[in-house]
This record gives C-alpha cells, sequence and structure tokens, in this order.
C-alpha cells in the first residue's frame, strides 16, 4: 500500500492575499528579480492584498547593507510600492533575516523534539566522498542518512572530537504533489529527496528552513517566484507539514532567457535595473516591458501604465514557457514612454541628461527654456534613451563641422557654394535666433532659393551638408534655429573650407 503523498491544505483562499518579494542583498536588482517583485505587486493591487518586503540576508559573507538599499531604491524608481518591510514596519516584523535568528532557534528545536530533525556529524570530506561514490554508480546523489541513527554516546564522541553538527531534516519518502498556478500539478516522486540540512554547523538557518519560517510567521498565502525555486519546493512541503503551518498556494513563474535562449547574463547586455537607469531608461517602459515578459493581456494591447497593469494582471495569464529578454522591443517602449511626455518634461528631462556629460556641462543654452523646449521638439523622434541625449547636444553646440566624402557632391557646383555661402554671411548679420527666423523658415529658405535658382532636394541638401557634414537629421528650419547664427555662420565656413 502506498504511503498518502504530502500534500499539506492550503491557507484559507477567502483570505486577502499576502505575498512577498524576498531579495537576498547581495548585489543590484535584476530584470528577473524586478519582474518577480512587479507580479507579486500586481497581484497583490488586482485582489486586495499586501505586498511585504523581506531581506533575505543570511549569506553574511555576501550581504551587504548598501545592495539592500540599492534594492529599495530601484523599486521605488519602478513605482512598486510594499506595505511591510524593513524600512516601514509592520505586524510581523522584523523583515530583516539577520534579526530573526530567534524565530529559526525555536522552529528548530520544535522539529528536534518533533523527531522531525537530527544533528549531523558529517565533514566535507565525508559528504564529498559520498557524492563520488554516488555519482560512480550513476545515481543522483543524496545524503545517505548515516546520522540519524546515531547513539547519545556517538553524539558525545563525535563533539569531543571537535565536530560541529549541522541540523538535518528527516525528508519523509514519499511522493509530493504541489498545485502550482502557473505550472499546473507537479509531481515530485518519493525517494528523491534525502535529509537535507536546515541549520548549518555556524547556526545559520538554511535558504529552505528559513524562507518556510518566515512565510509562516508572515502568514503569506501565494508564493510568487522563478522557476529555479521549483525544486526548493518538495523540501518546503515537508516543512510546512512538519511545522503544522499551512500551505500557502505556489505560482513558479518562467526564467528570462536571452535572445540566444541562454540564462540572460551580462555579454547579453545590461541585466541590472541600475544599469538601464544609468543608460536613460524611464521606469514606465521598464515596468511595461517586464510584465509583458511571461504574462499577456490576452488581446493585443501592449501599452499600459502600473494602474492599468494591477487592474489586469491574473497569475491565469502567466506562461510556462520561458519569456525572451528583447532590446529593441524595449528601446521601442523606452522611445515611446520619452515620446508621450509633455513637452516642458521632455525639456527639462533632456537637459538633465545633457548636463550630466562634462562636454556640455554648463553650456548657457541649458539655461534657456525655450532653447530646451527647441531642442526636445527637434531630437526626441532621435532619442530611444535618455542617455543619448548628451552626445546630440555636444553635436549641435559644435562650431565646426566635419564633411563626409559621400557628401561632398552636395557642395560641389557654384550654386550650392554660394547659395551656402550667402546664408553663412546672413547669419553672421544678425544679433539672436529670434531674427534668424526670417532666414532659416521654411519660407525664408524659399527665399533663398529663389535667389539662387534652387529648390527643393537642391535647396536644402547643401544647407544641410553645409551645416551639419551629412545628408539626415533634424528638421532643417528647426535646427538652424537651434545653432544660432554665429553657429549656423562658423558650420558653412568650416564645411566650405574642407571642399
Amino acid at each position: 500500500m502506498r504511503s498518502p503523498a504530502l500534500k499539506n491544505a492550503p491557507l484559507n483562499s477567502a483570505t486577502a492575499p499576502r505575498v512577498r518579494f524576498a531579495p537576498a542583498p547581495t548585489g543590484s536588482l535584476h530584470v528577473g528579480g524586478a519582474r518577480t517583485a512587479l507580479f507579486n505587486y500586481l497581484f497583490a493591487r488586482r485582489n486586495g492584498g499586501a505586498l511585504v518586503l523581506r531581506v533575505e540576508d543570511t549569506d553574511i559573507a555576501r550581504s551587504a547593507s548598501e545592495s539592500e538599499l540599492v534594492i529599495q531604491d530601484d523599486l521605488r524608481w519602478l513605482g512598486i510600492r510594499w506595505d511591510e518591510g524593513p524600512d516601514v514596519g509592520g505586524p510581523h516584523a522584523p523583515y530583516r533575516q539577520s534579526d530573526r535568528t530567534d524565530r529559526y532557534a525555536l522552529a528548530a528545536a520544535q522539529l528536534i523534539e518533533t523527531d522531525h530533525a537530527y544533528p549531523c556529524y558529517c565533514t566535507l570530506e565525508e559528504l564529498e566522498a559520498e557524492r563520488a561514490a554516488a555519482e560512480k554508480s550513476g545515481v543522483a546523489p543524496r545524503y545517505s542518512g548515516k546520522c540519524r541513527g546515531l547513539t547519545r554516546e556517538q553524539r558525545a564522541q563525535r563533539e569531543a572530537e571537535g565536530r560541529r553538527p549541522a541540523l538535518r531534516f528527516i525528508m519523509p519518502q514519499r511522493e509530493v504533489f504541489v498545485e502550482d498556478l502557473v505550472r499546473g500539478s507537479v509531481h515530485f516522486p518519493a525517494g528523491s529527496i534525502g535529509d537535507f540540512v536546515i541549520v548549518k554547523s555556524d547556526h545559520g538557518p538554511t535558504y529552505n528552513f528559513a524562507a518556510v519560517v518566515d512565510d509562516g510567521d508572515m502568514e503569506i498565502t501565494h508564493v510568487i517566484r522563478g522557476d529555479e525555486h521549483l525544486p526548493n519546493t518538495p523540501r518546503q512541503v515537508a516543512l510546512y507539514e512538519a511545522l503544522s503551518r499551512p500551505l500557502p498556494l505556489f505560482a513558479h513563474v518562467s526564467m528570462i532567457l536571452a535572445p540566444d535562449h541562454q540564462k540572460l547574463s551580462k555579454r547579453h547586455g545590461a541585466t541590472a535595473i541600475a544599469e538601464y537607469r544609468a543608460l536613460g531608461f524611464v521606469p514606465e517602459a521598464l515596468v511595461n516591458y517586464l510584465a509583458l515578459l511571461g504574462w499577456s493581456p490576452g488581446d493585443d494591447t501592449e501599452l499600459f501604465t502600473l494602474d492599468d497593469l494591477a487592474a489586469a494582471f491574473s497569475l491565469e495569464r502567466v506562461q510556462k514557457s520561458p519569456a525572451v529578454f528583447d532590446q529593441p522591443k524595449l528601446r521601442w517602449f523606452n522611445a515611446h514612454y520619452i515620446r508621450a511626455k509633455p513637452l516642458v518634461e521632455r525639456a527639462e528631462l533632456f537637459a538633465d541628461w545633457a548636463a550630466r556629460d562634462e562636454r556640455v556641462r554648463g553650456a548657457p543654452e541649458l539655461d534657456d527654456a525655450k532653447w530646451r523646449e527647441l531642442l526636445a521638439a527637434a531630437i526626441s523622434d532621435h532619442v530611444e534613451a535618455l542617455g543619448q541625449v548628451a552626445a546630440e547636444v555636444a553635436a549641435l553646440l559644435s562650431d565646426r563641422v566635419e564633411l563626409e566624402d559621400a557628401v561632398k557632391d552636395a557642395l560641389a557646383d557654384d550654386a550650392a557654394r554660394a547659395l551656402a555661402t550667402g546664408l553663412a554671411e546672413a547669419a553672421a548679420g544678425v544679433r539672436d535666433r529670434g531674427a534668424l527666423a526670417e532666414y532659416v523658415s521654411k519660407e525664408g529658405l524659399a527665399k533663398f532659393g529663389v535667389k539662387y535658382g534652387l529648390k527643393g532636394r537642391a535647396l536644402y541638401r547643401p544647407i544641410r551638408v553645409a551645416v551639419t557634414g551629412t545628408d539626415h537629421g533634424i528638421e532643417l528650419p528647426l535646427l538652424l534655429t537651434l545653432l544660432g547664427p554665429k553657429r549656423v555662420a562658423s558650420r558653412i565656413r568650416s564645411a566650405l573650407a574642407q571642399l
């Protein structure tokens, strides 16, 4: 007769959901973690629940308070707010694992008292020998359980030898079934997992043990996390049962892959939210794009505000298959959200980002509100990320141009050179940008064309080449106004000197 499978009763589904995002403060917030945090946030908001931020800092050697603050700052920048956490408190504090050691000690004592755990004195060398022997025999490595039956005297002998025991949990040798809200019914066969460590020899809790104690204490109803944690689930289910705690519902979301379908890494480009912030991506674009990595609204809608997402999100539409991170698509979203900002706001953003670059920092044009708005109107269609703005501004503020060989033919004939020379002379005699409009508006340029017998492309191309060195870019009247009279004259003379 088969032993009953482990399938603990879940928490009352009528309870307002409580979810958690639990990063380890060992580095920056990566896009995968940001998406997990976003899904938890959206689920909580959609269902009138609460989001808990918990800091899993039991890895003392790698954890840093600076990383904790960076992660929190990135979450806030994305618009993700939590209801309980180390910075805002809450009824289930503390929310930092390093402050919860007494809770783990109590839970460990409970497991020892109920014969669900035992001290293990095996050395690293002994464990490695077991692993190597299993691999040599072609079986999956698992702990033999040899310390489970030690007598009190044998334990005392090992401690007299100076061995510091870890605490192992007795894994029930039964099937484990999990009804995952994304993946469906997941089956873990009996005997696939051996007794595992829950408290290390330095008294620190392991991930699986601490997560179960914390989730139980904090009354977490739904564990929404990446599917790399799926193998941890049977261990955690067994721990919930041994500690007599209600089982949360699990939802394992697919991982994010690079375009080559490998794990997303540095070699594929930026992977951290801080990197995208530094490149000039806006939070609206990242939130919108991350939400669509593994979740579908059920139609062709692509553009969502954070509030829109909270109203539409459901775990039923989270996909099982891995999502592919598409940089060009993210840049498309970013360009859209930049252009969607009101002109005045866009102008301030562009000026702020330009001023971060020493090439243009302190340029008087950046203090001119009208010039800033002209700039925003002129270059918005050429900017996918705010980090590109400084290069655009630096190019505009240069008094010289470098003619590309491929466009020198635009100034090859006498009429084109005469046109350029005439515009330079007219601009040199003008005091400011306002007066320059008489010459560089569409009507003004047309009058120049009449004077030199040129129109259409034959009129506009020589002027553009003379002031930019290339034959494409910003709308010409707007470009000439941005450059200003002195710079227009200087550039044309520079270009003509290169012929």
